[in-house]
């Protein structure tokens, strides 16, 4: 659904390679003793992920999390739990679950884990000046922004789908405290709008979690309609609304539709400054939406 690379990123793959290896060498990823304690990276990172859930997290969440194979998840678990480190029980919510916590010992572990990181991390810091830490923490910033927005997938879903309904029930109560006349929820689109010929529903997921989502219909022969563009909170300012718009407007030429319109409300200054941006066109008024304030048209190459 989405453009796929091209010849001329050539370089660009080899240069994220080059960083890859540079940076794993200099961490010391490849230590089977990673920061000089008696466990490997996958095994240090999993006692991280662990602490991060507070009360312990689901194999399922963590298999998500870290994208890993489930077969391995369960060996490096069963190696924390057969050292002290972690304590594997069964969900008290759901029986077929099993959760795990770290243990006094392995909270001791973690707090040296971080200690020697940080020690790290500022020795490899310490050969640069004020001016370039800034400049390396500000491109570091840059890259991580880049690379969770690169990871983020967007898939056609069915507007039906529990998925498709919590991201459009988190839209409206999110636009129902922006919008000074707050909003109803009956004005969202319906599953049937955005299903087969008449239009598509796009779900964008962060490890494993929606975190937004857009709508196309058709409105007329040749003519699109884009709702609900939303992107989750916590995945604001990584430029996911506009890979999103991207990919509404790559399924409505898909679909042979030559020009896509949207409304806005007057009050989302940031969305009008976005559709401008992405070469959005101000037309007079072409529907009866009682929260529009801006009608914006784009034609498809």
């Amino acid at each position: 659904m989405e453009p796929v690379l091209t010849k001329d990123a050539d370089d660009d793959v080899a240069a994220l390679r080059r960083f890859n290896r540079y940076f794993t060498r200099r961490i010391g990823a490849l230590d089977d003793h990673y920061l000089g304690q008696d466990r490997p990276l996958g095994e240090a990172r999993l006692l991280f992920e662990i602490s991060e859930t507070g009360d312990g997290a689901s194999l399922r969440e963590l298999r998500s999390r870290l994208t890993l194979d489930a077969g391995y998840l369960s060996r490096m678990v069963r190696a924390l739990e057969s050292q002290g480190l972690v304590r594997v029980r069964v969900h008290p919510e759901d029986s077929r679950s099993r959760v795990v916590r770290l243990t006094p010992a392995g909270k001791a572990e973690l707090t040296e884990q971080n200690r020697r990181a940080d020690g790290l991390a500022a020795g490899l810091l310490a050969g640069l000046d004020d001016t370039r830490r800034g400049e390396l923490t500000t491109a570091l910033d840059t890259a991580r922004r880049l690379l969770r927005l690169a990871a983020i997938t967007v898939e056609v879903a069915d507007g039906a789908s529990s998925d498709a309904r919590a991201c459009l029930a988190a839209y409206a109560a999110d636009i129902d405290e922006r919008f000074p006349e707050g909003f109803d929820p009956a004005a969202l689109v319906q599953p049937h709008e955005v299903s087969g010929d008449a239009g598509a529903f796009l779900v964008a997921y962060e490890e494993g979690r929606a975190v937004g989502c857009g709508a196309l219909r058709r409105l007329d022969p040749g003519v699109g309609e884009i709702r609900h563009v939303w992107v989750d909170p916590g995945a604001r300012r990584l430029g996911l609304a506009r890979r999103l718009l991207d990919a509404l407007e790559h399924e409505a030429a898909e679909r042979h539709l030559t020009v896509v319109r949207l409304d806005t409300h007057a009050v989302l200054t940031e969305a009008q400054a976005m559709y401008r941006a992405c070469g959005y066109t101000e037309i007079p008024r072409y529907d009866d939406n009682p929260y529009a304030g801006h009608w914006f048209e784009k034609r498809l190459s």
